[in-house]
Parts: C-alpha cells; sequence; structure tokens
C-alpha cells in the first residue's frame, strides 16, 4: 500500500493549500542525534497513523478538520544540521507569508531552530514553550551549535523560553539554567500549581516546541533518548489545553519521534496529539 501524505487522510475538499487555516510541514532529519536513530521516519510514521484516528473531538465538542489542512512536502536535507535549519526556515517562512498556522513534524529537535527564526522575523513579542525531557541548552554538541542538544541555545537568542518536564541535564548546561523558566519534572508530575507558573512566564504569542520524550516512556516508548518519570497524557493535555485558553498559539512542531514497527501506539498517540492541540486552539 503507498505511503499516504495527506494528515488526517482528509477529503480533497479539506486538503488544499488555498483554502487551509493548518499546514503540515514534515521535516525528516536526522542528522545529529546520537543514540537511538530513526527520527527522519517520524513525520511519516505520524502521518500514516493520523489516518486512523477518528476526526470527531469528543472533548471540545468539534471537528478541526473543516478549517483545513494541508499538508506540504517534506523539506530534505542529508548534509549538515545549519542547511537544515536553513531550509526550514525558508519553508516556514513561505506558509507563514500566506498567514497560516504551521504544525512541523520532525525529524530530530534541531529543526525547531529554523522554524522559530521564521516566526521570530513574522511576529513581535513572541516566546517559546519547550516541552522535553531535556534542556537542550548546551552551547554546542559534537563541534556543531545547531546539534537536537543545543536547540533550546539557539531559540533562547530570538526570543524568551519557558521549559517544562526536564528530568536530564548535562553539568555544562547548568550555568546557563533560568531556574524561573524551567518546571522540572520531579516538581511538577503530581500538581498543578505549577501551570499557571508557566504560563505567566510566556508573552501573548507562543510557540510550543514538543519533544515527545517529555512523555513518560510508559506512555509513549519509541523515542530516541527514553527517560523516566515523564509525564502522563491529560497531564499534558491540560497544560495545553489552558496555554491555548491564555495566550496566542501561533504554531507547534512536534519531534523526536522513532518509530518503532513493533509498536504503533507512539505513533498514533503524536498524531492525536497534534489533533488535540490544534481543536484546542480553533475551539
Amino acid at each position: 500500500m503507498p505511503y499516504r501524505t495527506n494528515f488526517g487522510d482528509l477529503p480533497k475538499e479539506n486538503s488544499q493549500l488555498k483554502t487551509a487555516k493548518v499546514v503540515i510541514l514534515p521535516a525528516p532529519f536526522d542528522g545529529t542525534s546520537t543514540w537511538g536513530k530513526g527520527a527522519d521516519k517520524g513525520p511519516e510514521a505520524i502521518i500514516e497513523a493520523s489516518a486512523n484516528m477518528e476526526l470527531y473531538d469528543i472533548e471540545t465538542d468539534s471537528e478541526v478538520y473543516k478549517k483545513n489542512i494541508f499538508t506540504a512536502k517534506p523539506v530534505v536535507e542529508k548534509g549538515k544540521p545549519e542547511r537544515m535549519v536553513k531550509k526550514v526556515r525558508l519553508a516556514a517562512s513561505e506558509f507563514l507569508k500566506q498567514e497560516k498556522f504551521i504544525i512541523t513534524l520532525g525529524g530530530e529537535h534541531s529543526i525547531t531552530a529554523g522554524v522559530v527564526s521564521a516566526y521570530a522575523d513574522k511576529f513581535k513579542n513572541l516566546s517559546v514553550l519547550q516541552l522535553d525531557a531535556h534542556l537542550d541548552l548546551r552551547q554546542e554538541y559534537l563541534g556543531s551549535k545547531y546539534s537536537h542538544a543545543s536547540v533550546m541555545s539557539r531559540v533562547r537568542e530570538l526570543c524568551p523560553i519557558a521549559q517544562v518536564g526536564v528530568r536530564s541535564m548535562d553539568i555544562t548546561e547548568k550555568p546557563f539554567i533560568d531556574k524561573t523558566r524551567v518546571f522540572f519534572a520531579e516538581n511538577i508530575y503530581n500538581k498543578t500549581d505549577w501551570q499557571d507558573k508557566a504560563i505567566a512566564k510566556l508573552t501573548d504569542k507562543v510557540y510550543i516546541t514538543i519533544d515527545l520524550d517529555v512523555f513518560d516512556p510508559s506512555v509513549l516508548p519509541s523515542t530516541g533518548t527514553p527517560e523516566p518519570g515523564g509525564l502522563g497524557w491529560y497531564q499534558v493535555l491540560n497544560f495545553l489545553k489552558r496555554v491555548c485558553e491564555k495566550k496566542q498559539v501561533i504554531g507547534f512542531d512536534i519531534v523526536e519521534l522513532c518509530p518503532n514497527k513493533n509498536e504503533k501506539s507512539s505513533d498514533f498517540l503524536a498524531a492525536k496529539l497534534i489533533y488535540k492541540l490544534l481543536s484546542y486552539k480553533f475551539h
């Protein structure tokens, strides 16, 4: 069976660029990851899994696909992350010129630097909310400033950030932590009072980057660096819903899915997460 290229396997009338409010931008890059490889297969797996979703969302009593969702051709780069970041920035900029709401599918986390660069060019008063098991604040990693392990250092050069779900870091990152903007998993896993504090760190316009390893491996095992002690499905959804209620979410990405042919639930979770966040955004 041929691979699907249309998120949600939507009918033609709901997946044309001209009428779409939403653009899915696949960025299948896996050039700097250092343990579990395969993030370049993530966008394909998410789109394939999305064909099996119900398109009615119970919680919001909505069918957000009727806003129309166009799936763009993948941005492809087999070389250095710097080149991929540049290509993603150019692709995102073109869709932003058309006033589209962009969801970028990684690939590894390095692609986020390119998307945020495009958003920073267009939007003033931008901030980035990161959901992630890792800080990603190394100044460079294995000789690259654009490594997945350095992505939030690059993003923080462009705008303020808030980091949620972190439970792993290297000691070299310690001098670069802003403790008022990091919400460690061990301090929030069984609480809700942190949510408004995190949201208060954000500006009016918010871009969200979600590294799927923010989830506990019992919830989502198929990621490059599964860290124990992660967040649960409803905890993440509850927080994202509050962000959408209180701020103007202007785009997001989903990164670091490493598909496993014997474990499809992670692919489906990623697809469902996209649809849920869209439902919150446009409800």
